[in-house]
């Protein structure tokens, strides 16, 4: 099981409501995948999206994404934590 952060661009004016509706519906498809959405995070002006999860691969991840309607601009995979 692996650690992966990933960003996704071009969400400028990002609201909380709406960052919470989009892991919400990260939530609603990760069993399937065997992911694990932990938390996430987002900056408005800048219009970007960072997303902490543990799953088997980034491409599980991205799987996730994608049935949620977001599809991840990067997934980085993290093997080291402290």
């Amino acid at each position: 099981m692996g650690t992966f952060m990933d960003v996704h661009h071009n969400m400028k004016g990002i609201t909380e409501g709406r960052l919470r509706e989009a892991h919400q519906a990260d939530l609603a498809h990760e069993k399937a995948e065997g992911v694990h959405f932990e938390r996430a995070w987002a900056d408005p002006e800048a219009g970007v999206v960072y997303c902490l999860s543990s799953g088997p691969s980034a491409d599980a991840v991205q799987r996730v994404h994608e049935k949620a309607g977001h599809r991840a601009d990067e997934i980085h995979e993290v093997p080291i934590e402290v």
